[in-house]
């Protein structure tokens, strides 16, 4: 009942070919061939700058704002769950170890 059953491996069916036989190729080097540079500089991509404005610095400390205090929160409740959790636990070794001496001396 305890012990544990392990798998056997299926056997294959039906008809099995052998592995193909893979013969290595030999790799000729084309000839090399060098192009003229060219005779004017490509002209560099043009990026669009990032411009912060006023309301988007209002906008960017706002929710900067709202994710510390939305992380504090998290962090805060979690301790505190350790903390409820860590009292109710000294809690309930109190009461044991009064129970356990009560009936010690009861005997």
């Amino acid at each position: 009942m305890f012990r544990p059953k392990i798998p056997t491996m299926p056997t294959p069916t039906g008809h099995v070919t052998p592995p193909a036989v893979v013969e290595p190729t030999t790799v000729v080097p084309a000839a090399q061939t060098t192009q003229p540079a060219p005779a004017v500089p490509a002209p560099a991509p043009s990026r669009p700058t990032v411009q912060l404005t006023p309301g988007t610095d209002l906008a960017l400390v706002g929710g900067g704002t709202a994710v510390v205090l939305v992380v504090g929160a998290v962090l805060v409740s979690m301790l505190l769950a350790v903390a409820i959790t860590g009292a109710s636990v000294a809690v309930c070794a109190v009461v044991l170890r009064s129970l356990l001496a009560s009936e010690t001396k009861r005997r």
